[in-house]
C-alpha cells in the first residue's frame, strides 16, 4: 500500500531515481544514498492566495517586527556587554531566582533565537525580501561577539538550545546569504561542547545525574544529530559529522526501534519524533539502513497512537498502545498536541521518509496535521506570545500559552515556511504533487522552466486543477497523491480526457506523457463522510471526518448523537461549516482552521 504505482498512463516510461540533494542542503558533502524524491527548493514554490499563504505572511511579518535588541539581550547579558532593549520575558530572559517547575520564567534564556533566525532565513529564500536578509545578518553579527562558554554555566538545557542555534546559523548561511554564519557556528559549537555529555543521554539517564533543579534533567542531546549532519553537509566541517555520530541514541532508542520494539510509551513526544529525523540523516549521510528501519518503525508506532487530527502525545508524552490512554485524555487534559513543535517535527520526518520510500501514506499523515492542527494555530505576536497546545478535551478551546517565547514560538515560523517545499517533490524525470493547495512550482528542465500552477479550494472543495506551462514539449511523469480515504468516485483527467475508470487510493497516480504548453490536469477527489474512534477502549467516542478534515463540533452546547445522526452531517454550501440536524437540535461543525473562540469538541459521544 502507498507505494508509487507501477502503472503509468498514456506513454509508458521507467522510474528514475532523483540525484539532487535536499533543498538548501548544499553540495559540500555528498550523500551515499540518493533519495527517490527531493523536496522542491524554497524559491521554486510560490504559495497563492489561500489560508496557507495568509498564515505564512502573518508569521513572516511577526518575525520581522520582533525587536533585535530584545532578541540579543540574553546573550549580551551573559557576556557582560551592554544589553539595551526590552525583555521579552517568559522563557526567554534570565531571572535572578530560577524556580522551575513552579515558575517557568527564565526557563531557557535565548533558546528560540536560532529558530527565529531560521524562520526568517527560510522566509527570505521564499520571498527574496531584502529587509529579511538584512535582519538575519544583523542578528548573526550581533550574536557573534556574545559567544562565550559561560553562557551555559548553570544553564538548564544546553544541548536543546545549541541545537536551535545550530539550525538558525545553518539556515542564515544557506538561505539568507550570511557568509559568516558557518564561522560563527564553529565558535558557538566550541562554546557549547564543554557543557554537552560525552554521548546522547536519555531523559532517564539525565534525571539521575546531580542537578540543581529538576529541569536540568530534561535536556535533549539525542536530537542533536540531525542538525549536526546538516552542518557537515552544508560545509561546516568534518567535525560535525563525527559529532553527529557521537550523539546518535542507538542502544536505548534506534536499535530497539530498528528491531521492531516499540519503546515510545512514556517518552517525551515531540523530541522523540524529532529524533527520527536524526535517524534519517544517518541514513542519508552514512548509508545506515538500521537507522532507516528505526525511523520507519518509529513513525508507524506514532501513527498508531495518533488522534484523528494527526496529532499525538497528550501531555507531551507517548502512550501505551491498547491502554485507552488516548481516549482517557479527552477528559483529563487540555494539552492534547504540542502543535507548532509537533507539526514541525512531523513535516520533517514525512519529507525524509517520503523521499526515500515514495510512499503516499506519509503525505496523507502530513495533510492531516496540516489542516487539523498547524493551519489552525493562533497567530504568534511580536512579543513572543504563541499558540502551544491543540485542545481535544470534551470541552475544548483555542488559547495562547501563559508564558512568552515558548518553544512553539520558534517552530511555527519554520513549519509555515516549509509549506511550499512540502507540497512538491521532484525526481530526475518527474514531479510528485503531495499537497493540494493554491500554489505554483517552477521546475528547471533542459528545455527551460516548466511551471505547474494549482488552482483549488481544497479541502473545502474536492476539485484540483493543475495547469502546465512549458516553453518546449517535455516528457516527464506527474504523480498525484491519492489519499487512502479517497472514494470510488475519484477521477483524473488530462485536457478533459478521463485517464482511468478506477483510481486506486493510498498511492500516487502516475501520469507519464509528453506535456505541451497549456495542458491541464483535473483531479476530483471523492471525499466520503466517515467516522474514527479515538481508540479501541472508547468505541463510542467518534470523530467526524470528511476528506482530510476532522470536523470539530462548536458550542455553545454539544448535542448527544446516535450514529444515524452523524451520518447526516453535511457541508453548508462550499464554506467551512457543516451541520447535523438531530431531534435535539442542530449541531454546527467546523474544521480546525475555521474555529475561532467557540468551545469545541473533536470526539462526539455516540450512543447506540
Amino acid at each position: 500500500m502507498g507505494q508509487y504505482s507501477r502503472r503509468s498512463v498514456m506513454k509508458a516510461g521507467s522510474a528514475v531515481l532523483a540525484t539532487g540533494a535536499f533543498a538548501g542542503q548544499g553540495t559540500a558533502a555528498t550523500s551515499p544514498t540518493a533519495p527517490m524524491l527531493s523536496p522542491a527548493g524554497y524559491a521554486d514554490v510560490t504559495l497563492l492566495d489561500g489560508p496557507m499563504l495568509e498564515q505564512f505572511r502573518a508569521q513572516h511579518q511577526t518575525l520581522l517586527a520582533m525587536d533585535d535588541d530584545a532578541l540579543l539581550k540574553p546573550f549580551r547579558e551573559a557576556a557582560g556587554q551592554p544589553a539595551p532593549g526590552p525583555d521579552l520575558g517568559g522563557w526567554y530572559n534570565a531571572v535572578a531566582h530560577y524556580n522551575v517547575p513552579a515558575d517557568f520564567r527564565g526557563f531557557i534564556p535565548g533558546h528560540c533565537f536560532g529558530q527565529y533566525i531560521s524562520g526568517l532565513a527560510r522566509a527570505h529564500a521564499i520571498t527574496g525580501d531584502r529587509a529579511t536578509a538584512e535582519k538575519v545578518s544583523r542578528l548573526v553579527a550581533g550574536f557573534a561577539p556574545t559567544i562565550t562558554p559561560h553562557f551555559y554555566d548553570g544553564y538548564a538545557l544546553p544541548a536543546y538550545t545549541f541545537d536551535k542555534t545550530n539550525i538558525g546559523l545553518l539556515d542564515a548561511y544557506a538561505f539568507a546569504g550570511c557568509r559568516d554564519a558557518l564561522d560563527v557556528l564553529n565558535r558557538a559549537t566550541d562554546a557549547a561542547l564543554p557543557h554537552l555529555p560525552e554521548k546522547a543521554l536519555t531523559r532517564a539517564e539525565m534525571a539521575v545525574l546531580p542537578h540543581p533543579n529538576i529541569a536540568f534533567g530534561w535536556d535533549e542531546s539525542y536530537t542533536l544529530p540531525e542538525n549536526l549532519y546538516l552542518a557537515y553537509r552544508r560545509g561546516a566541517g568534518e567535525r560535525f559529522h563525527k559529532l553527529a555520530q557521537r550523539f546518535l541514541l542507538d542502544r536505548e532508542y534506534f536499535d530497539p526501534l530498528a528491531a521492531g520494539d516499540n519503546v515510545l510509551p512514556g517518552k517525551h513526544a515531540y523530541s522523540h519524533m524529532n529524533a527520527l529525523s536524526s535517524a534519517m540523516q544517518a541514513y542519508f549521510v552514512d548509508g545506515s539502513t538500521k537507522h532507516l528501519r528505526a525511523a520507519k518503525n518509529g513513525f508507524d508506532f506514532i501513527l498508531a497512537q495518533s488522534f484523528a487530527t494527526g496529532g499525538w502525545g497528550p501531555n507531551e508524552g507517548f502512550i501505551t498502545p491498547g491502554s485507552g490512554t488516548l481516549g482517557d485524555s479527552l477528559n483529563t487534559t487540555h494539552a492534547s498536541f504540542e502543535t507548532p513543535c509537533g507539526s514541525y517535527g512531523h513535516f520533517k520526518a514525512v519529507r525524509y521518509l517520503m523521499s526515500v520510500t515514495g510512499d503516499s501514506r506519509y503525505g496523507d499523515s502530513m495533510e492531516r496535521v496540516l489542516y487539523n492542527a498547524i493551519l489552525g494555530a493562533l497567530p504568534m505576536k511580536p512579543d513572543g506570545t504563541a499558540f502551544y497546545y491543540s485542545d481535544y478535551n470534551a470541552i475544548g478551546a483555542k488559547f495562547y500559552h501563559d508564558y512568552h517565547c515558548t518553544c512553539c514560538s520558534g517552530t511555527i515560523g519554520q513549519v509555515v515556511a516549509d509549506y511550499g517545499i512540502s507540497a512538491y517533490l521532484t525526481k530526475a524525470n518527474g514531479v510528485a504533487v503531495n499537497l493540494y493547495t493554491p500554489s505554483q512550482l517552477r521546475w528547471r528542465r533542459a528545455g527551460g522552466i516548466v511551471t505547474l500552477r494549482q488552482t483549488t479550494h481544497y479541502p473545502l472543495s474536492p476539485d484540483v486543477e493543475i495547469a502546465v506551462a512549458t516553453p518546449t514539449e517535455e516528457t516527464f511523469s506527474l504523480s498525484l497523491r491519492i489519499p487512502a480515504w479517497a472514494g470510488k468516485g475519484t477521477r483524473v483527467a488530462v485536457n478533459g480526457r478521463s485517464l482511468a475508470d478506477a483510481i486506486e487510493p493510498g498511492r500516487f497516480f502516475d501520469i507519464q506523457r509528453t506535456w505541451r504548453n497549456g495542458d491541464r490536469i483535473n483531479l476530483a477527489l471523492d471525499m466520503p463522510l466517515r467516522f474514527e474512534a479515538v481508540d479501541d477502549k472508547h468505541p463510542g467516542q467518534l470523530a467526524v471526518m470528511q476528506g482530510p478534515l476532522a470536523l470539530f463540533a462548536v458550542g455553545p452546547r454539544f448535542l448527544p448523537f446516535h450514529r444515524q445522526d452523524l451520518t447526516g452531517v453535511k457541508q453548508v454550501g462550499a464554506g467551512a461549516e457543516w451541520r447535523a440536524v438531530t431531534p435535539e437540535g442542530t449541531q454546527v461543525f467546523k474544521p480546525f482552521f475555521a474555529v475561532g473562540q467557540e468551545a469545541t469538541r473533536l470526539y462526539q459521544n455516540v450512543v447506540a
